[in-house]
């Protein structure tokens, strides 16, 4: 038997992650580039006005659409990059983790990057 199609690694000699990989690694397989996951609807209204928890979770319902059209799963992403507006308040992120947890294998979660942004070029 050979190797898993992925892999997801945190060396012990790393400081422990917070709710991400270190290492996310495709051993083979078909890899599937998503980008413009906002918080709009099919028609492009925007969702949650004003109401973080709100567009967080049509952000990640976004993606769950996206990578299934791809004929994959969300338990098949192996990395988040995450950008948040410099308004959003920083007490707001463990929200955002929350919601992501509900959509993601919390036991081998994808290696992912949380930025922090001036603005989007969509909402």
């Amino acid at each position: 038997m050979g190797k898993p199609s992925k892999e997801f690694i945190s060396p012990k000699t790393l400081i422990p992650p917070a709710g991400y990989s270190h290492i996310a690694k495709v051993n083979r397989g078909t890899i599937v580039y998503l980008a413009g996951q906002v918080s709009s609807d099919a028609s492009g209204k925007l969702i949650g006005e004003g109401n973080f928890e709100a567009q967080v979770e049509q952000v990640f319902r976004n993606l769950k659409i996206a990578v299934e059209a791809a004929g994959g799963t969300m338990a098949d992403i192996v990395k988040l990059n995450i950008y948040l507006v410099a308004a959003v308040d920083q007490a707001e992120v463990p929200k955002l983790r929350a919601i992501r947890n509900r959509y993601v294998n919390v036991e081998s979660p994808p290696a992912s990057t949380l930025v922090v942004v001036s603005r989007l070029a969509q909402p």
